[in-house]
């Protein structure tokens, strides 16, 4: 099997043969914990799942290691404390656990490493730490000390910006640059900036401070991978400036070529046809929507589309993930564990690319298979299982009827419908008082009923 990806640093699909073997390396950035994720963040964490699992597929489990770091120091967290009033390790710890549950949820394993990003500002371990980065870059004149600020030098740096692929005057713009006089160069970036009494802070060769974003993941993945390793994943939204920062930091500390030999970008994420925000109302952390919905329907639902392609996150979408896993449910069910493979138009979609919505075509091809068949145990619909496990997510558990019922908070949806029935003919007649008291025994199990012109709705109270 050849694996392809595509390289966004190259903007070119490529055969993928990794460093070492033995050892291959990915390393995808992780959350900055703070609050409940959204469901645009779910989606790097799904996709590069998936790219975890067919790694260890082709390679071996033991021959993969992937990172995903956790951002715990940040303004924003500091922020969010403070509006809290807990300290910030409460916050993190409260966050990185909501976190950890949420993914579990969707699917997701567990990556090989989750650092810490305080974990790594000073290290006593001899491994490559924040301080110890920021100093080589120093040193080779990358960087420079300004009023307890270091500053990454970018002028310093001849063919920065190759990620991107950026004119000057756009990455000044997206970087949306600090003015400060004490910068050589507008595009100059913090390496690590001072801290106030009441902001975290830890001591360095330059005063009590904190790091900057980018510093993180450069030493994190240079602790954990090495100088240069294989896959660096992430949003398309982090290419400029963190990746490109990044690539930055860690070409010019190790004297390398590259820091990673591909880069792979998710796409962006709206929802219902516009960008989520909490102002419109369309903001949904996937804490939320795991209240409603299994975590399989969610996963099967983010890679229905390719994850380089914007995604639409729509009710329907949902809907329509609940119905198909519900089919494949009906399929799968009398079947046995591990007595199938993935099968091969699954992992050949996954070796192009990902081709997420491939393999998916390949399940309902499977699906089909499964409809022609007396035989409940056929192959095919072995096979389907191992294919769906193999994506992440077990049919056999998914009824759309109990999500429905759950939805309802656990109402009898058959004994609605029947009461509401009832209801309907007592009114014909002009029954109003068993009219009311059906009324009165479907309020007392929490059901509101809405009467038009098209006939009676209902919907739990809330």
């Amino acid at each position: 099997m050849e694996l392809r990806l595509y390289d966004t640093l190259t903007r070119q699909k490529r055969g993928f043969t990794p460093i070492d073997p033995s050892r291959v390396r990915m390393y995808v950035c992780g959350p900055t914990v703070y609050d409940f994720a959204h469901i645009g963040n779910a989606r790097p964490v799904i996709v590069f799942d998936v790219l975890f699992r067919l790694l260890r597929h082709i390679y071996g489990e033991s021959h993969v290691t992937y990172v995903r770091n956790i951002t715990d120091v940040d303004d924003k967290i500091n922020a969010r404390a403070a509006e809290r009033g807990i300290p910030i390790r409460e916050l993190t710890e409260e966050t990185y656990k909501n976190f950890k549950e949420d993914v579990a949820a969707l699917g997701c394993l567990p990556p090989t490493f989750e650092p810490r990003a305080t974990e790594y500002i000073r290290r006593t371990d001899g491994k490559r730490d924040m301080i110890s980065l920021i100093e080589r870059l120093i040193e080779n004149g990358n960087a420079y000390v300004a009023e307890g600020n270091v500053l990454f030098n970018v002028p310093s740096m001849a063919d920065y910006g190759q990620l991107s692929k950026r004119p000057l005057d756009e990455m000044i713009a997206g970087a949306r640059v600090e003015v400060a006089p004490y910068k050589k160069d507008p595009q100059d970036f913090v390496l690590w900036k001072p801290s106030s009494a009441d902001e975290p802070g830890w001591e360095s060769p330059w005063g009590r401070g904190r790091p900057g974003w980018h510093i993180e993941c450069s030493a994190m993945s240079a602790a954990l991978l090495g100088e240069t390793f294989d896959i660096h994943g992430g949003g398309i939204d982090l290419v400029f400036p963190h990746h490109e920062n990044e690539i930055a930091q860690s070409r010019c500390a190790f004297h390398t070529n590259v820091m990673a030999n591909y880069w792979m970008h998710n796409g962006f994420l709206q929802v219902e046809g516009e960008k989520m925000s909490k102002s419109l109302g369309n903001f949904f952390t996937i804490h939320d929507l795991l209240k409603d919905w299994p975590g399989e329907v969610l996963r099967f639902q983010m890679l229905k589309t390719h994850y380089r392609q914007p995604i639409d996150w729509t009710r329907k979408g949902t809907e329509t993930a609940a119905i198909a896993l519900d089919v494949f449910r009906n399929f799968t069910q009398f079947c046995n564990d591990d007595v199938a493979r993935p099968s091969a138009g699954v992992l050949d979609a996954l070796a192009d690319d990902l081709n997420t919505p491939q393999a998916i075509a390949e399940l309902h091809k499977l699906a089909e298979e499964c409809r022609r068949s007396v035989d409940p145990k056929s192959k095919a619909a072995h096979d389907l299982l191992a294919s769906c496990k193999f994506l992440g997510f077990d049919p056999r558990t998914i009824s759309y009827q109990d999500i429905l019922t759950r939805q309802r908070g656990g109402v009898d949806e058959i004994r609605v419908r029947s009461l509401i029935e009832d209801r309907t003919a007592a009114r014909a007649r002009k029954d109003w008082k068993e009219s009311d008291r059906i009324r009165d025994e479907l309020a007392a199990m929490g059901v509101v009923l809405k009467d038009s012109k098209d006939g009676t709705t209902w919907e739990v109270a809330r």
